[in-house]
């Protein structure tokens, strides 16, 4: 009489490390190469897309993560330009400029939410260092610029307190301001000409903004406002919000200094252009959702990707069983129990899956590394895949060539030899 019981797990166990049964699968792997071959490129190709598509999805992250962050995340910055509304018995196309005085009172409209801050005064300037010339943007500043800008020291330091104190004629030089002007030798403490005043280099910074941040000379703002005739005239003011805020708290934050400016400045509320407020927490709230959207998409086209996988081992091992299951009928006239059978085909698929996931997975890898960031033109950066998105990726795919080699191997052991025998 014909038993129909599965092995139990220890037996199967032991099965998976007899030797016999190994050197069966590669003889049946060796005798049906193509069907091998067919098996094994749908797992390697699904898991080489989902490598690619989820390394350049990465890569979009990283390029609009670097974009995103080369000042400081946490940035309000206060400008003001000419009236558009009349208002308060003062007419349209006015010019309305912030002094010292506005700069404080910015600060310190609520303190507590403060973080850095720095006002600026900008001034184009022509610029002198021996015979060497050239015209750059000429940041009247506080100490805590170099926060705000998220600039880092190549040689020197940055403005200190005594330098704004005492209105001292130092400059900190941008690292291509460097290069066109002081082309030879350190240039911390030479002299260079700015506007026919002589000031004292004492640093030179570099800005991940780039070639057009690095053109920026820094000094202390009194300095600049006082060469400007005794201006106290202020361009921008930057605060940087406490992190603590969340987006939706800073943007009511940035909207309340935008209301307090307008009333000190006699400038009407519905006036978009008199006070203009640049608010990175609305940038973060977009940033968020576009990043969410962007990963939905990745996480997406992966799963389709993986599912696609998953679809085409089944479909592949359906045709596999089918086509032995004469052999499967041999083996049972034999003797073979239901179990040793369903063992050796869903071995045999585990084997070819694995082998043909790590296939796909270092061409996947070698990939993304010959890309590189030769794709930085079109925003990707960088791209890569972590380590454990790939091993969920894999052990998902070994799961379904598991699970796709045992179903219909259970099934084709079911059958009596002799239907078995009899199919073509």
């Amino acid at each position: 009489m014909e038993t129909s019981n599965i092995q139990l797990p220890a037996s199967n166990l032991r099965n998976m490390f007899d030797l016999d049964r190994w050197q069966e699968i590669f003889s049946s792997i060796r005798s049906n190469v193509l069907r091998t071959v067919l098996s094994g490129f749908t797992v390697a190709l699904g898991l080489f897309i989902f490598i690619v598509l989820f390394g350049i999805g990465k890569g979009l992250q990283n390029a609009f993560t670097e974009g995103f962050t080369r000042d400081a995340q946490n940035l309000i910055q206060i400008t003001t330009g000419r009236t558009t509304i009349a208002f308060n018995g003062l007419q349209s196309d006015r010019e309305v400029t912030m002094n010292n005085d506005d700069y404080d009172f910015l600060v310190n409209a609520d303190k507590k939410k403060v973080g850095y801050t720095t006002p600026r005064y900008t001034a184009n300037l022509l610029v002198k260092y021996g015979n060497e010339s050239g015209n750059y943007q000429i940041n009247g500043a506080d100490t805590e610029e170099k926060f705000i800008e998220n600039r880092k020291m190549l040689d020197g330091r940055y403005l200190s307190p005594n330098d704004l104190k005492n209105n001292q004629n130092v400059a900190v030089i941008g690292r291509m301001v460097q290069r066109d002007l002081i082309k030879n030798g350190n240039p911390v403490g030479k002299d260079i000409n700015i506007n026919g005043t002589m000031f004292k280099v004492i640093g030179v910074f570099s800005d991940d903004g780039g070639d057009w941040d690095e053109r920026h000379i820094s000094v202390p703002i009194s300095t600049l406002q006082q060469m400007k005739k005794g201006s106290d005239t202020v361009s921008t003011v930057f605060i940087a919000y406490d992190e603590k805020l969340t987006p939706d708290q800073a943007i009511k934050y940035g909207d309340e200094l935008k209301d307090k400016l307008k009333a000190r400045k006699s400038v009407s509320p519905k006036d978009e252009n008199g006070v203009r407020v640049w608010n990175n927490a609305q940038n973060m709230n977009e940033t968020f959702l576009f990043m969410a959207v962007l990963t939905a998409i990745v996480g997406f086209i992966g799963l389709g990707t993986l599912l696609a996988g998953i679809i085409g081992i089944s479909n592949i091992m359906v045709y596999i069983v089918k086509e032995r299951t004469k052999e499967i009928g041999v083996r049972k006239a034999i003797g073979a129990k239901p179990g040793s059978i369903v063992g050796l085909i869903v071995q045999e698929s585990v084997v070819i899956t694995v082998v043909s996931g790590l296939i796909g997975v270092g061409v996947g890898i070698l990939a993304l590394h010959l890309i590189g960031d030769s794709l930085e033109t079109y925003f990707i950066k960088n791209p890569s895949v972590g380590v454990t998105e790939i091993v969920m990726a894999f052990v998902a795919l070994v799961l379904s060539g598991l699970i796709a080699g045992f179903v219909p191997a259970y099934r084709a052991s079911k059958i009596k030899p002799i239907e078995a025998l009899r199919t073509e």
